[in-house]
């Protein structure tokens, strides 16, 4: 379900800097996780959004989630934007 969100999204962000970076502007709707992710790596990601209230949605499989954005290799955060 989740990466189908990902796949229809109007406008995404892919990977964790540049997620990071529209959150920090508040231009993100919803953010998409990765749970085989390192936590160390999503542990900002996550606090910010928490903190801004953005709805966080657990996936399994980076590799399944880079698949979703189009990209060959793996995504540990996808953020869709307002």
């Amino acid at each position: 379900m989740s990466y189908e969100k990902v796949v229809q999204a109007a406008e995404i962000v892919v990977g964790t800097k540049q997620t990071l970076k529209a959150l920090e502007d508040k231009q993100v709707k919803e953010l998409i996780v990765a749970e085989d992710a390192d936590p160390r790596v999503l542990q900002k990601v996550i606090t910010l959004a928490d903190r801004q209230e953005v709805p966080t949605i657990k996936v399994d499989s980076m590799k399944k989630l880079g698949k979703a954005c189009g990209i060959d290799v793996s995504a540990a955060t996808v953020a869709i934007k307002k």
